[in-house]
């Protein structure tokens, strides 16, 4: 009796021994905590500043241009001589070069004096935006308007000074356009008494120069670009995105710049996305759909004086925004039956749970349903996980 129990107990065992040796092993898992925080949809591309305003001094005559002494990134000023020209040996001064030199001067005083209307109807419209953004950050103060509406009509404001500013830069560059104008037809006139022969161009604007087309002296013809002058302490940044993206983005959206040479970041707001669209191929030889968006630079300048024309940034525009989401990590999600799940971890062993999920963003996504704060899940889970699976976690 007692050797057919020992037996008995020995083929339990054995059993035992051979069940706990088949049975499935855990699966290694990554698991991260459902938590509740800041969740922004972002769109990220590569984007390059550049000068808002810049003026391009170009030949006005046929003439024998003097070494140009001025470097790039010098500083000049307005009415500052940036290059003389000769008159060359045997000017051909004939009545029709006359009168179409007549007729540039009318032509650029004339745009003078557009720009000059130009920068009266602006300067209206800017007044009336700051008062507008007074007003209703007086209401937002009382509660009778939204904080989206007086960021909004603070964006307005913004944009309206900076067309301004644009405007009355236009109207110096019109006034340096009409002096060459004048002085080419004093130049080209074998009537004015004042023609010396040599034509002095003068910079439109105060600035730096921002390119040189050339040093040594040489013969120039009517249009040949000479310098390119600009203010490099106002810059824009222009980012070119996909199409698909480009409709998702509007003006006044808050754009921040990264890996622009700092830690520091700066802010941004974008002003304007271009209505037309251009075809670039992609580093892997893919045809894209690209669109141009402009975008303002709204930190202190003392954070960014070292940034100049041409520089490159990162932007990253943020579509939508929001604070105390109830968040899962991207990588736990997946599609299952047409729905979203995601493994749960209930007992050291995957959950299957489905889910119902709101803005996704790169690294996180707002869950409206199935989960709650504080449960852990299963990141980027493998074939080897599935419901009701014994789990082992890496780092445990």
């Amino acid at each position: 009796m007692i050797k057919k129990i020992l037996i008995a107990l020995i083929a339990v065992a054995v059993i035992g021994f051979l069940a706990w040796g088949f049975r499935p092993a855990p699966v290694l898992v990554d698991t991260e905590q459902v938590t509740r925080g800041t969740l922004a949809v972002t769109i990220e591309e590569e984007g390059r500043t550049r000068v808002i305003d810049r003026y391009e001094v170009s030949a006005p005559i046929t003439a024998q241009a003097r070494r140009i002494r001025l470097e790039v990134g010098d500083e000049v000023r307005l009415g500052d001589v940036l290059v003389t020209l000769d008159a060359p040996p045997s000017p051909a001064l004939d009545p029709r070069t006359l009168q179409e030199a007549r007729a540039r001067l009318a032509a650029a005083e004339a745009a003078l004096e557009t720009a000059r209307a130009d920068v009266r109807a602006l300067a209206a419209q800017a007044l009336y935006a700051r008062e507008e953004h007074e007003r209703l950050r007086e209401l937002a103060e009382r509660q009778l308007v939204s904080r989206s509406t007086v960021d909004r009509a603070a964006a307005d404001a913004d944009q309206s000074e900076a067309l301004l500013r644009s405007a009355r830069f236009r109207v110096q560059t019109a006034i340096g356009q009409r002096d060459a104008a004048r002085a080419a037809l004093a130049h080209a006139d074998a009537e004015d008494p004042e023609a010396t022969g040599i034509l002095e161009l003068r910079s439109p604007v105060s600035g730096r120069v921002l390119r040189r087309h050339f040093e040594s002296a040489r013969v120039v013809h009517p249009g040949d670009p000479i310098l390119e002058i600009g203010d490099p302490d106002r810059l824009e940044v222009a980012v070119d995105v996909l199409s698909s993206d480009a409709v998702r983005i509007e003006s006044g959206m808050r754009v921040l710049f990264e890996r622009w040479g700092d830690v520091q970041e700066l802010e941004g707001r974008v002003r304007r996305v271009e209505p037309t669209g251009f075809t670039k191929i992609s580093a892997l030889g893919v045809e894209e759909q690209r669109v141009w968006v402009i975008a303002d630079i709204t930190s202190d300048p003392a954070y960014w004086t070292r940034l100049g024309d041409n520089y490159r940034v990162n932007a990253r525009f943020f579509i939508w925004e929001e604070a105390d989401v109830l968040r899962v990590p991207t990588s736990a999600l997946f599609r299952h039956d047409g729905d979203w799940g995601v493994f749960r971890v209930h007992d050291d062993r995957a959950q299957l749970v489905r889910v119902e999920i709101g803005r996704r963003g790169a690294i996180h996504t707002q869950v409206l349903d199935g989960l709650e704060d504080g449960d852990e899940v299963i990141v980027h889970p493998d074939r080897d996980v599935e419901d009701g699976v014994r789990l082992r976690f890496r780092g445990r």
